[in-house]
């Protein structure tokens, strides 16, 4: 799998990852949990390692850091979680909390989810980073609507991350968002990567075209992942799955060609 490089740090990271919104909001008893473990080894296996979570996706803290505890695999992944809420203490205790559910004493990335009380939880999150709790600092949005409050704080605040939405059908981002980051240094997780859901509704039923074999793409989730990885801001996308099958699918979306943006120019039909 393709990396790219964390610019804070020069550190390299695979360009696929997976979130767990919805698909890990599992609990063990359900019949369905047993696929989780299948979700997180067909990542890793293909060289991936961002695994996503949030307190906001109902039980999906827990299930992933079950699971990461069950196989063993948390030395492999790239942890990332967020916090969510108003307050210095609430947000102490939703970050400890988040450690607890994870089954680990340290996180590689704690996000600001949606910018809520972003001052205080910033700098909460900077004082762990001093102390060797989390290794990155990011913030988090998912709507067009916030974009401007989102480039004021890329603007005036130093971050490792920002993690923000952007897809064939969701390009906002592509017009100051994404510019912005890449002159600041921020590295990018893009989600919402197969836009709000009804593009991949009506692209299954469409054949693929031609074009799509040039850039080693079987499957419509593979070319809306490279349209993604095409933007050279984009550092990882994590499109959410609780498919083993479609996680090694999408994971494929990280190697082999991703064409330059200006690549896609002509393919708009496509997508229609």
């Amino acid at each position: 799998m393709h990396t790219r490089t964390i610019p804070s740090t020069g550190e390299p990271l695979p360009v696929i990852g997976c979130g767990t919104y919805v698909g890990f909001d599992l609990a063990p008893s359900d019949p369905a949990f047993a696929a989780l473990r299948g979700v997180v080894s067909a990542l890793l296996d293909a060289g991936g390692t961002v695994l996503d979570s949030s307190p906001m996706y109902g039980q999906a803290e827990a299930a992933l850091g079950q699971v990461l505890a069950d196989t063993g695999l948390r030395p492999r992944a790239f942890l990332a979680t967020k916090v969510w809420t108003s307050g210095r203490a609430a947000g102490l205790r939703e970050m400890e909390n988040s450690l607890r559910l994870l089954r680990t004493d340290t996180l590689d990335l704690m996000q600001v989810h949606n910018l809520v009380d972003w001052r205080t939880q910033l700098a909460s999150v900077r004082e762990w980073q001093r102390a060797g709790r989390v290794r990155y600092a990011g913030i988090t949005h998912y709507t067009s609507s916030a974009y401007a409050e989102v480039e004021a704080v890329v603007r005036s605040e130093p971050l490792d991350f920002l993690q923000i939405n952007y897809s064939v059908q969701e390009r906002e981002a592509a017009h100051r968002l994404l510019p912005l980051a890449a002159e600041r240094g921020v590295a990018v997780l893009v989600n919402r990567p197969f836009g709000g859901g009804g593009l991949m509704r009506r692209l299954r039923s469409k054949p693929l075209p031609p074009w799509a074999a040039e850039i080693g793409c079987t499957t419509w989730s593979q070319v809306l992942l490279k349209f993604v990885l095409s933007h050279p801001a984009v550092t990882c996308v994590i499109p959410g799955s609780g498919s083993p099958e479609h996680m090694a699918q999408n994971a494929n979306a990280g190697m082999g060609a991703i064409p330059e943006s200006a690549w896609w120019d002509d393919k708009a039909k496509a997508f229609s």
